[in-house]
């Protein structure tokens, strides 16, 4: 028997706020999740995302608290189509009103690469690799 990843989680404080993030980046939340204490959106071919309220995460683990201090110690990375798909979706998220982290640009390891916070600060990390230099 071996283990195999699964679900990635995240304790949120909005559940509303973060269902939308989620969505706008194609998670497909259920209708009816940001009104739920636990919410999960199965990605094709990949693990799930798993959102909690601090709420419900206290219920079972009563000493659990939110981190303190700087920044967070969570990101996910979402591989985009190609580099203009990370421009877009980067001005997409910033007009919505998430804060962006990193302007996109041309990684020296060969992606296009951004970052933008959800709703609690995690970052999301958005690439996609650039093509060949010919």
């Amino acid at each position: 028997m071996s283990p195999r990843f699964d679900a990635v989680g995240l304790v949120v404080s909005d559940m509303a706020a973060s269902v939308a993030f989620y969505r706008r980046l194609g998670f497909p939340f259920p209708e009816g999740a940001e009104e739920q204490p636990h919410a999960e959106a199965a990605t094709p071919g990949g693990p799930r995302l798993l959102l909690d309220t601090e709420e419900t995460v206290r219920s079972f683990h009563p000493r659990w608290r939110p981190p303190s201090g700087h920044g967070s110690r969570t990101s996910l990375a979402l591989r985009c189509d190609g580099p203009g798909e990370v421009d877009a979706l980067y001005a997409e998220l910033v007009d919505a009103g998430c804060h962006g982290e990193l302007k996109p640009w041309d990684a020296f390891w060969g992606q296009r690469y951004a970052v933008v916070h959800d709703p609690d600060g995690n970052g999301v990390d958005l690439f996609a690799p650039l093509p060949a230099a010919g």
